[in-house]
């Protein structure tokens, strides 16, 4: 249960890691981005608390550099920055949630308790799903169980953690259209507010990733509905 918070403001870290240790959580502080850096990739953590701006090098080039080097730890962006063209910036940078200060203890838990958790919801009644291996399938893509990880054609596919629950959530309702509404709370939990906004960025990180160079084209948007994952 160990949680890094990359924070440097004393009064926003005391007041997170207080909070956090009550509910049972082990917490360890960086006060830059340099120094966060170098915790995120030389320990292990359920999750990574980044802060947008800290001295050093930025949360955003943390993100961005924890990333490239290959590391999947879900990252909660937290920043006095709200608007949806901020959040769209942090999660291009690989950030899996944004959460704009000043918030409330009850949603910075249930975000996370959006990221760590592994289990989706099971499909709804009578939805067709193949399941194979321990895993779901649709074409020549294949979804892990176990070891948390995607394919297609053979080849292995990095996904974070939060693309990885939103491609597991549509291979568990395959053929049935989806409302931004629907994968909003189904993938990110249904105790929060967030823009559906959110739901468009992830499905399109994961079209550039299954979908690009592969055919058939199997995530297809539902024009005024939502999305459907299908074989044309």
């Amino acid at each position: 249960m160990k949680i890094l918070l990359v924070e440097d403001e004393a009064s926003v870290a005391s007041f997170i890691i207080r909070s956090l240790t009550e509910e049972g959580y082990e917490v360890s502080v960086a006060p830059d981005g340099n120094l966060g850096l170098t915790m995120a990739l030389n320990h292990s953590f359920l999750l990574i608390l980044l802060d947008v701006m800290l001295p050093g090098i930025n949360g955003l080039e943390v993100c961005r550099k924890l990333r490239e080097a290959g590391n999947t730890t879900p990252i909660l962006m937290l920043t006095a920055l709200g608007s949806t063209e901020n959040l769209v910036t942090g999660l291009d940078s690989g950030a899996d949630d944004y959460l704009s200060k000043p918030f409330k203890l009850a949603e910075l838990l249930a975000r996370i308790r959006s990221l760590t958790r592994r289990a989706v919801p099971a499909a709804a009644e009578n939805n067709q799903v193949i399941t194979t291996r321990n895993g779901l399938s649709m074409a020549d893509l294949f979804l892990d169980a176990d070891e948390k990880t995607a394919s297609r054609g053979g080849k292995t596919i990095d996904l974070t953690a939060t693309e990885y629950r939103l491609l597991e959530y549509l291979l568990q309702n395959q053929r049935r259209v989806l409302s931004r509404m629907d994968i909003l709370e189904q993938v990110w939990g249904i105790d929060f507010n967030m823009n559906t906004k959110v739901v468009d960025v992830y499905i399109n990180y994961l079209r550039k990733k299954i979908d690009k160079d592969f055919e058939p084209k199997l995530i297809h948007t539902a024009v005024g509905m939502g999305y459907i994952l299908k074989e044309l």
